[in-house]
């Protein structure tokens, strides 16, 4: 799966690991209510290029992971600043 790595230079391995980098710290510094979002952008940083098989839990299940996801959010960053302000579609 990864036999492309084999034939790259050095410069372009550099270049590689600086994009991939550069894809992990835009998810890594999401915050407020992109913290919530599917990231298929992320997925499009790797060469084999498929499309994604999700599975989507239904509204209660989904909404009580959210709800989990927040509370562990409390317990792993518990002063992080509060983001208060409602989701904008744009």
């Amino acid at each position: 799966m990864d036999d492309d790595l084999e034939a790259m230079s050095r410069a372009r391995l550099v270049e590689e690991v600086k994009r991939l980098r550069a894809g992990i710290r835009s998810h890594r510094d999401s915050t407020g209510h992109d913290l919530c979002w599917h990231h298929p952008d992320i997925w499009d940083l790797l060469p084999e290029k498929v499309e994604p098989k999700i599975a989507v839990p239904p509204w209660p299940k989904f909404m009580r992971g959210c709800v989990r996801y927040r509370q562990s959010l409390d317990r792993q960053a518990p002063d992080a600043p509060i983001h208060d302000k409602e989701f904008d579609e744009r």
